[in-house]
């Protein structure tokens, strides 16, 4: 191992100590810090090996983070996985691991938050549901939450 090899895989460990990671941030990470590609694959391989890169644990962690301290629905959870690559079936076991009592729970939170200045109960409503949909949550699920059904 050459000194840049160790002094880029220590570097990559702290970097994935602090949080967890997922292999597109570190590749990222490791290109930023002008590693050779081969140095990239060598290091990922590495990590992977230590448990530094879990792609089905950080799914989990950020699927529980994002709808905890951004209040994302599932939607809007999904997409930026996939924007990252992590493989389908650890997005959907990182959103398997949101309680649907706690879902619910958020999305009348920020309904209830949300202020809007209108007057006609329909255009409210309607407001209401397009401003959960933009915050990745289902407009069937954001409808019953407005009707008192769930």
């Amino acid at each position: 191992m050459s000194p840049e090899h160790t002094f880029l895989l220590d570097k990559a460990r702290k970097y994935c100590s602090y949080q967890e990671r997922c292999l597109a941030d570190v590749k990222a990470r490791l290109v930023e810090w002008k590693a050779s590609e081969q140095t990239i694959e060598k290091i990922i391989r590495t990590l992977e090996k230590e448990d530094f890169i879990n792609e089905e644990r950080y799914a989990i962690s950020f699927a529980l983070g994002k709808l905890r301290s951004n209040k994302w629905g599932k939607n809007k959870i999904f997409y930026a996985m996939s924007r990252k690559r992590i493989p389908e079936i650890y997005i959907q076991m990182g959103l398997n691991e949101i309680e649907d009592e706690e879902y619910i729970k958020t999305l009348k939170n920020i309904l209830s938050s949300k202020k809007i200045d209108e007057k006609d109960e329909f255009r409210r409503n309607n407001k209401l549901v397009k401003y959960a949909v933009q915050k990745g949550f289902q407009a069937s699920l954001a409808w019953k939450v407005i009707k008192g059904e769930v």
